[in-house]
């Protein structure tokens, strides 16, 4: 008797996800760039335009010839990707998803299945998935022992997270998996940021990767960062961590903020765009300044200026949140004269 494809749910194939040596999603190219399970490549069966005119057919016609024309497209797109899988041996062992673990990742996985690799299709899909990611955020966020790194703009928070985890503590840098520095000033050049969603899988992802019994270092966050938002259980969790309080000469935080932001520099236009998303809360002479420190590209001025007169203020109320911290002085923004305070921390 012939054997059946192998299929998994979503709990099971995460907990073996070693054993496999590809993770496959066959939807679109937009489906998959909004979200997928960490580590998949794509390998679409219908792409982003022949997904609507499948859909337009079913609706405007009937399913019938829908699925005949799905059955054309799916059927020339998966020979094509097989022809880019030939050289994999038959012990190769993949795993197949789409959106509901139906018809798209089943003509996948048939083809394989009769080829002779051991496929194994994703039971409920990626909607499987995103409902797991979302519980397992919940269920997590709250119990995780955080160690907050708070400070102002300026402290080199997200070197001195470079630095312990050199030193093998573990860290979670939020700003990194949302592409974005937290600030108005803050979008990363020629890196958008990742849909929502993609953002709350790699969040999961790097908790799995992470032992949940040992503190976890982590820099203090808004609710937002660029227009990513923090899930609920995150943000209250931070407020309620040990945090550690960061000090820095403005003067020493001013030139290293002109040296990170070095792409703004070279663009005066578009960063005097951006100091205008500060008219709301800033008097018209302040503007003007900011503005005028621009056009004469005088930016370490300009970088002083904004930490004394926007971000230490801001900075200052939002301390005033945290529940329970401890003091440290920085040398140098990233750079503490000794690194005990925060192995002592990290347990």
């Amino acid at each position: 008797m012939q054997r059946k494809i192998q299929v998994t749910d979503i709990s099971d194939f995460l907990a073996s996800r070693d054993s496999y040596d590809c993770v496959i999603d066959v939807r679109s190219p937009s489906e998959f760039s909004d979200d997928h399970i960490t580590g998949a490549i794509n390998l679409p069966v219908l792409d982003n335009e022949e997904r609507a005119e499948v859909g337009t057919i079913y609706k405007q016609v009937d399913p019938f010839t829908a699925r005949k024309r799905g059955a054309t497209l799916t059927s020339r797109n998966i020979a094509k990707h097989i022809e880019t899988l030939s050289d994999y041996p038959k012990d190769w062992r993949p795993a197949v998803y789409c959106w509901r673990g139906g018809q798209r990742s089943g003509s996948m996985a048939l083809v394989m299945h009769e080829i002779g690799w051991p496929v194994t299709l994703l039971q409920g899909g990626y909607k499987s998935y995103r409902r797991h990611v979302q519980e397992e955020l919940n269920r997590l966020l709250p119990k995780i022992h955080f160690v907050v790194l708070a400070g102002p703009t300026g402290c080199g928070k997200t070197d001195l997270l470079s630095q312990l985890r050199k030193r093998g503590h573990q860290v979670i840098d939020l700003e990194a998996l949302a592409s974005h520095r937290g600030s108005i000033l803050g979008q990363e050049p020629g890196r958008p940021q990742p849909s929502q969603k993609l953002f709350d899988s790699q969040l999961f992802d790097a908790l799995t990767r992470l032992d949940l019994n040992k503190p976890i270092f982590v820099e203090s966050e808004s609710s937002k960062i660029g227009e990513i938002h923090l899930p609920k259980a995150l943000s209250e969790n931070l407020i309620s961590s040990k945090s550690i309080a960061l000090t820095c000469d403005r003067s020493k935080r001013a030139r290293y903020l002109v040296a990170q932001y070095e792409h703004l520099t070279q663009a005066s236009e578009d960063t005097l765009a951006l100091i205008h998303r500060l008219e709301f809360r800033h008097s018209k002479k302040q503007m003007a300044q900011w503005s005028e420190m621009v056009h004469d590209q005088r930016w370490l001025e300009l970088a002083d200026s904004l930490l004394e007169f926007h971000y230490d203020p801001a900075y200052e109320q939002s301390q005033k949140r945290l529940k329970e911290s401890v003091q440290c002085e920085l040398e140098q923004p990233g750079r503490p004269s000794s690194m005990a305070l925060f192995d002592e921390l990290a347990g």
